[in-house]
């Protein structure tokens, strides 16, 4: 078992089943799990979710649904705790706003990404897909994914946008550009590489597209070299998780056969 599926089984772990058969987590319990000593440090990082969540014009109490739990202080006496009931796009949220540099942080952010992701499939369970059932849904959210990029990058101060989508892809693929991605692929001209890709290159490049969009507002980056090192940066975490759990690199996976992506 790998490192990132240890971390998978934490999560679930954790998580609770309301009378409704709605799932949520407890904000001390994933505190506990992304390796947060402090209740009041852990509590700065809510505060930072919350007002993520009100931006992108979600409700706060949908989501974070403060509780209070009586805890034992021994001799048999009890004091009320506060707690928080977390959506999973909360702790979405909180672990997009959390440590980076905390490896627990870092596998949280692709566990709740993926797993928010499939959630918004709604009645068709992500896992019963076929591969090209999941190529097409995960090409699908690439493409909003990156409109949504190209806008927090103009407003980062990005004009030149093939540079500023090479610099993640050279991040990812070990110093490749498009135009490489394509030589390799053996594309036409012009074609694009991520209607090439099966479904688990299209969530490693959906991820990158995501968590650079992420680092971008949270780190108000306003210049056009700061967004390009960003996306690379990126780019290059995500191909260090990979690696480190075993996974195959981007570069040496199969390419697909376009067909299946059209709509």
């Amino acid at each position: 078992m790998n490192e990132l599926e240890k971390t998978t089984i934490t999560f679930e772990k954790i998580k609770h089943m309301d009378e409704n058969n709605n799932e949520f987590w407890y904000a001390r319990e994933l505190m506990v799990a992304l390796e947060y000593k402090r209740w009041d440090k852990f509590c700065n990082v809510i505060n930072n979710s919350k007002i993520a969540c009100e931006k992108s014009n979600n409700l706060i109490d949908d989501h974070f649904s403060q509780v209070g739990k009586m805890v034992s202080i021994g001799s048999g006496a009890k004091r009320k705790q506060m707690d928080y009931k977390l959506s999973r796009y909360a702790c979405y949220l909180i672990v997009q706003n959390a440590d980076p540099k905390k490896e627990a942080v870092a596998l949280g952010q692709t566990y709740f990404a993926v797993q928010t992701r499939k959630q918004e499939m709604s009645e068709i369970e992500y896992s019963k897909l076929s591969e090209d059932e999941k190529r097409f849904y995960q090409r699908n959210l690439t493409k909003k994914g990156n409109y949504s990029l190209n806008q927090t990058a103009k407003n980062a101060g990005v004009k030149n946008f093939d540079q500023f989508h090479n610099f993640g892809y050279k991040g990812l693929y070990n110093g490749e550009t498009a135009d490489d991605i394509a030589k390799r692929k053996g594309l036409r001209y012009r074609e694009d590489i991520l209607d090439n890709m099966g479904s688990e290159e299209l969530a490693a490049n959906l991820f990158r597209i995501t968590q650079t969009e992420s680092k971008l507002k949270r780190n108000h980056i306003k210049t056009e070299n700061d967004a390009n090192q960003a996306h690379y940066m990126i780019g290059k975490n995500i191909r260090e998780v990979i690696e480190k759990n075993g996974g195959t690199m981007p570069e040496n996976l199969p390419t697909r056969l376009r067909k299946v992506l059209k709509s």
